[in-house]
């Protein structure tokens, strides 16, 4: 089985994905020849031609709107937005037109497109480059929102979210694209969307997190293994709609709730699973929910971000906090 990065395993899913299915068009800005700022797409416009792997101009709004006349013409879009803090020139086409459309010409025609687009912290972007939005998608009905974090679950995720007939936005974190690498297998497969994933099986505390969370989140685990705590480590995978039954499942068998994100504090994700926990599983609860995220600040600038984003260490106070809540 390959040992493939995360970006590659990305680029492998467009490739089987545009085989697959002749309807399916990946376009944005320099994802043709030059392959997309990240080379996500290097290579496809060569092999699949200028028909199917196209540049478009640096206008979001554009794209989106393309991406929906394609979709009702039964085509099958993936667009790029190069970098998801811009996706506020995009937001009508996806929230107020994509989001809608299904409800809207009563369940006649389909919205099968899928927006990719990169985010996330620690790479010393320049400003609006690397902010966690996921909180304003997920908060739309109508629009799932898939964020994986490994090779594996990326190039799964993404056969799943294009095969998807209702818009997808799939994140990708920046920090993740080429930090390591896992054995992704040859060939097609997918992962469901909406099923989150038990990275780690633990009795004393569960962290529900994603993205590259998960990564301190496993470094957590292992720190408090050797303490004596044992840690359920969950990967939501997808964040709109959140898996609800395996939280529950998990939260029933350990009694303590630590959620963590990179998100600033007040941004959607977190406070959804530790509302739906309230309501659902709060009697099953021994100590308050945790929670670790970013301030509520504004995205910082490249030097202050090690300060700013939350870590490993910053995951196990507040989990001993938790399990020594008394």
């Amino acid at each position: 089985m390959a040992q493939l990065t995360m970006i590659q395993a990305i680029t492998e899913a467009l490739d089987i994905a545009l085989e697959r299915d002749e309807n399916t068009l990946i376009f944005g800005e320099d994802v043709g020849k030059n392959g997309g700022v990240f080379r996500a797409t290097d290579g496809l416009q060569e092999k699949h031609g200028e028909d199917r792997v196209f540049d478009t101009p640096l206008a979001e709004s554009g794209i989106g709107g393309l991406a929906i006349g394609l979709a009702l013409e039964k085509f099958r879009p993936i667009p790029e937005v190069q970098f998801f803090g811009f996706v506020f020139e995009v937001m009508d086409s996806i929230v107020a037109q994509m989001a809608r459309t299904r409800y809207r010409l009563g369940n006649t025609r389909n919205m099968p497109i899928t927006i990719r687009s990169p985010f996330g912290g620690g790479v010393h972007t320049p400003e609006l480059h690397s902010d966690n939005l996921e909180g304003l998608m997920a908060q739309t009905p109508g629009i799932k929102v898939v964020i994986p974090s490994n090779p594996y679950d990326a190039k799964g995720l993404l056969l799943a979210a294009i095969e998807d007939n209702d818009p997808v936005v799939y994140l990708e974190h920046m920090k993740l694209y080429r930090s390591f690498r896992d054995e992704v297998p040859e060939g097609y497969y997918t992962i469901p969307l909406g099923k989150a994933n038990i990275v780690t099986e633990g009795t004393d505390v569960t962290i529900v997190t994603y993205g590259y969370m998960v990564r301190e989140a496993i470094k957590t685990a292992e720190t408090l293994a050797a303490e004596g705590i044992s840690v359920e480590v969950i990967d939501l995978r997808t964040v709109s709609p959140i898996d609800i039954e395996t939280i529950v499942a998990s939260v029933e068998k350990t009694g303590r709730l630590v959620v963590v994100q990179e998100a600033q504090r007040q941004a959607g994700v977190g406070v959804t699973v530790m509302a739906e926990i309230a309501e659902r599983a709060i009697l099953t609860l021994k100590a308050p929910i945790g929670r670790v995220a970013a301030p509520d600040t504004v995205f910082p600038f490249g030097l202050a971000e090690a300060d700013w984003l939350p870590n490993a260490e910053d995951i196990a106070v507040k989990v001993r906090e938790t399990v020594n809540f008394d």
